[in-house]
């Protein structure tokens, strides 16, 4: 969505290409009736149920700030170590993300943290060190998540925790043999296959995995013989990372990347800035064999019959949950940290990460 409001002219264009789903960020999000009011617009110009989805962690990865609270992120809440607070961390973005109308949040992070000082996107963002860790402390946001009503995405298979580089500026490449991979990224995935409900692609190379240099999200042996193979996520819901970002755009032709990524095996594409093209895909995915898209409309069909309705609005009820929110920061980071807010907090960043 390219603004706060529905105009004419988007409205006209969606009603007629009919997407998936919308993805919603801070150039979205203005007050809490007008985010509201802008997904029940989204809503009504579909002919099927929308995916609604928005990236909602928690720290600075948490769209929702810009109306109300910032979340602990999975770091702080894994430095704290207690699951009881994780679990309502999930509870809580179950709730005020339902009293918006979102239906599917890009989270958790399933990556492992091996330096917390990297510079790979994933700082602050990791409930982990090891692979144990990550199982034992994303579980129970993932769990409370999709028990109020949300479904959850594990992010960024098959993982971003060597990355030297940030796929948002270039794509990384890794060399990582399979045994270590096997013991530690891996390990996670293959542990929440069975309990996520969606995956995305992230865009990375590892000599492990993938046996060239395409970018795992643009690979088929990557999504469709090893995630939905061998680690057994079968016909649920698999997506790209956003598409316009510096690891794709500075190595693939706009509509090639359109058809790689569907015949790769994913099942969305992740257009999240450049909103004028969405017309050019359309066009671009037309060539693409009619077996593909039906399997991935297949399985978007699938995932769409398990998606909660929104919850009633009004700003009295999400005041109410954004108090919860603010008072899980005050047991995680302890109250004075939670009451001095940093001059960052609830600014647009002009990268916003994913």
């Amino acid at each position: 969505m390219p603004g706060a409001t529905l105009d004419a002219a988007t409205a006209a264009l969606y009603r007629k290409i009919q997407p998936g789903g919308f993805i919603l960020f801070g150039r979205n999000i203005e007050s809490p009736a007008q985010l509201r009011k802008l997904i029940d617009d989204l809503r009504d110009l579909s002919d099927a149920e929308p995916i609604i989805t928005i990236d909602q962690e928690g720290g600075r990865v948490s769209r929702l700030k810009l109306i109300g609270s910032e979340p602990p992120n999975a770091q702080q809440l894994r430095d704290k170590g207690d699951l009881s607070l994780i679990r309502r961390h999930g509870e809580l973005t179950a709730s005020v993300l339902r009293i918006f109308g979102f239906n599917l949040d890009l989270c958790p992070v399933l990556d492992i943290s091996f330096d917390d000082e990297a510079d790979n996107s994933l700082r602050g963002r990791c409930y982990g060190r090891t692979a144990a860790e990550v199982i034992e402390k994303a579980a129970p946001f993932n769990d409370a998540l999709r028990e109020g009503g949300i479904a959850s995405c594990g992010k960024h298979f098959p993982g971003y925790t060597c990355a030297g580089l940030d796929p948002h500026h270039e794509l990384p490449v890794i060399e990582r043999d399979r045994a270590t991979l096997e013991a530690n990224e891996l390990a996670v995935f293959r542990h929440f296959a069975p309990t996520i409900d969606s995956m995305m692609i992230g865009h990375i190379t590892i000599s492990g995995v993938e046996r060239d240099a395409t970018p795992a999200s643009l690979s088929h042996y990557v999504i469709n013989d090893f995630l939905r193979g061998e680690l057994g996520f079968g016909d649920k819901l698999v997506m790209t990372d956003d598409l316009d970002m510096g690891a794709i755009l500075n190595h693939y032709g706009f509509d090639e990347t359109m058809r790689m990524g569907l015949r790769a095996g994913n099942d969305l594409l992740m257009i999240c800035h450049r909103v004028e093209m969405v017309v050019q895909a359309v066009e671009a995915i037309k060539s693409v064999e009619t077996s593909v898209i039906d399997a991935a409309l297949a399985r978007v069909a699938k995932f769409k019959t398990r998606l909660a309705p929104p919850t009633p609005f009004s700003e009295e009820a999400f005041r109410a949950i954004d108090a919860q929110i603010y008072k899980l920061r005050e047991d995680t980071l302890g109250i004075e940290i939670a009451k001095h807010r940093s001059p960052e907090d609830g600014k647009r960043s002009p990268v916003e990460i994913y």
